[in-house]
């Protein structure tokens, strides 16, 4: 999945980042608005990890999404 359309559609996929990273917070979520360097930084600041790590997180997470994430193509 394109990263920039996982931006476009942040308000919608900020509940699926935040089952995936349940340390973050509402606020978090909203300061990232779905910039992959903020997400990275508040990865890295709430589970103490290191940059790559986080990144790698963010990679599978992405890797995951699918049509169903925005509403297309059955079921979430």
């Amino acid at each position: 999945m394109n990263w920039d359309r996982i931006e476009g559609e942040w308000k919608r996929l900020s509940g699926r980042a935040k089952e995936q990273w349940g340390k973050l917070t509402d606020d978090d979520l909203t300061v990232v608005a779905g910039k992959r360097d903020q997400l990275a930084g508040r990865i890295q600041q709430r589970y103490g990890v290191a940059r790559e790590e986080a990144e790698k997180q963010i990679a599978a997470w992405q890797a995951g999404a699918n049509d169903a994430w925005f509403g297309k193509g059955g079921k979430d």
